[in-house]
């Protein structure tokens, strides 16, 4: 029971992470295996997570929204008109995933549903002057949640760090 509270937890393992010195990853010839918290995947998981958690927490505190609603919001204010795939590559989600999401803001009222004029079965996605609003806000959400998680690099850290991950996001292919 005095385990703590979850996010505790985790920032405390991730304090003992980023202390333990980095060790080189042994070959397959080698006994022993790396720790899984070793591995970047494994961390980046974590930061994910940990970010996803928080992040959706202060979407519905502060604009009543769930993360996969937030997001499609922020990718429709910034990218309108979008179709329902361009929404999904745009917040990174699976087609399904915008597809509920878009339906879920329509029906909010902060997103018009028009006919594509090349696709019959196809639809537009822009937000409404109500969308509009709450897009600034999610935005400026953004911006903050960005500064709490990054906050602990330095500017030239943050650029640093942005690079690499271009470099790893390039590599792997954004999609997988």
């Amino acid at each position: 029971m005095g385990q703590g509270h979850p996010r505790q937890q985790d920032h405390r393992q991730l304090s003992r992470w980023r202390a333990a010195p980095a060790t080189p990853m042994p070959t397959r010839s080698s006994d022993t295996l790396p720790a899984l918290e070793r591995f970047l995947t494994y961390r980046m998981h974590v930061v994910n997570k940990v970010s996803d958690r928080d992040s959706n927490r202060a979407y519905q505190e502060t604009c009543g929204l769930p993360l996969g609603e937030a997001r499609c919001l922020a990718a429709i204010g910034r990218y309108a008109p979008l179709s329902v795939n361009d929404l999904a590559r745009a917040a990174n989600l699976n087609k399904g995933q915008a597809s509920r999401s878009a339906q879920a803001l329509v029906d909010r009222g902060l997103v018009n549903k028009a006919a594509c004029e090349n696709d019959a079965r196809g639809v537009l996605l822009a937000p409404t002057r109500a969308g509009q609003a709450l897009y600034e806000r999610v935005v400026a959400l953004i911006a903050r949640r960005n500064d709490e998680i990054f906050g602990c690099l330095s500017e030239q850290e943050q650029a640093q760090l942005g690079a690499m991950l271009d470099r790893v996001i390039a590599h792997v292919g954004r999609e997988g």
